[in-house]
């Protein structure tokens, strides 16, 4: 049983980065679609696919690189399982000043720091990308 799956979907894109694979196959869950469809959206990963094959499925994510460089350089846990990390609708973190994105859980869904600005909702922040 795994105790923090978007840690183990994080570290998962981070090490299959270092090594350089073209995509990186996890166990599917909403979240992970979600946090996947962010980074598609922001240009951090090429694309991803569910794949449907038995009860829970499977997320592929398809790495993006440029130059040989790969366009995500960091990607960091925030919020764990032992010590969750809230913010209020204006401490809504910025990262790299504005270069990186955080990701955000809300009453409205999962979203970026960005959006959460827009809407003027905080919530659980779940990790920062840059």
């Amino acid at each position: 049983m795994m105790t923090d799956p978007i840690a183990d979907l994080f570290t998962r894109i981070r090490n299959g980065l270092m090594v350089k694979h073209d995509a990186v196959i996890m166990p599917n869950s909403k979240m992970k679609t979600r946090i996947a469809e962010i980074l598609k959206d922001e240009g951090f990963i090429k694309n991803f696919r569910v794949r449907e094959d038995d009860k829970q499925g499977l997320l592929k994510v398809y790495l993006k690189y440029h130059n040989g460089d790969a366009a995500i350089r960091g990607i960091k846990r925030i919020s764990k399982p032992g010590r969750r990390t809230y913010v209020p609708a204006r401490g809504v973190p910025k990262v790299l000043n504005g270069l990186g994105i955080a990701i955000i859980t809300t009453s409205s869904g999962v979203m970026t720091d960005e959006l959460c600005r827009e809407k003027g909702v905080g919530g659980e922040v779940l990790g920062y990308i840059w």
